[in-house]
């Protein structure tokens, strides 16, 4: 059953990277990105690592997301999706495919076969990441920081340059 879902959320994700790279809408290729992220996440829970996981979904296919599809439509304003919908049918299979996938994940969570007696978990509390984070990983975490903020910067730049 363990090696089923790990396959696949390991599919899932796989097809929705393939999904993300190979689309040209890039709104499109905004909501491969949340399902790959949330493909991540189900990894991370499977492996014990819950604050990693909700870490996951939180900052990334939430806050970040979001802030990626705002980007998107003022960067792109002229795109307009008027035509008809041709991914309506795949939307409709994709509904309950995705319920059957969250039963899944919930079913796994649940079951006795992920908690292994005497295994050692990989630190996912929050006390250990944020140790990690201020000790081992601190310059990493403060160049991440910087990266972030000169892509906002560059974001802005972009947004304010007047069309020739």
């Amino acid at each position: 059953m363990e090696h089923f879902a790990f396959f696949t959320i390991a599919f899932v994700a796989v097809a929705s990277a393939l999904g993300l790279v190979l689309r040209r809408n890039p709104i499109h290729g905004a909501l491969f990105l949340v399902v790959n992220l949330g493909s991540v996440a189900a990894v991370y829970l499977m492996l014990g690592a819950e604050f990693l996981a909700a870490a996951q979904v939180i900052i990334y296919a939430g806050a970040i997301m979001v802030l990626f599809v705002f980007a998107i439509m003022v960067l792109i304003p002229r795109t307009e999706e008027t035509s008809p919908d041709p991914l309506r049918p795949a939307r409709l299979v994709a509904v309950p495919l995705g319920a059957v996938l969250l039963l899944e994940i919930g079913l796994i969570w649940e079951s006795p076969l992920l908690s292994t007696p005497g295994a050692t978990r990989p630190p996912g509390d929050i006390g250990s990441v944020g140790r990690l984070l201020f000790t081992t990983y601190l310059f990493p975490f403060e160049v991440t920081s910087v990266l972030l903020l000169a892509a906002l910067v560059g974001v802005l730049a972009l947004a304010k340059r007047k069309a020739p």
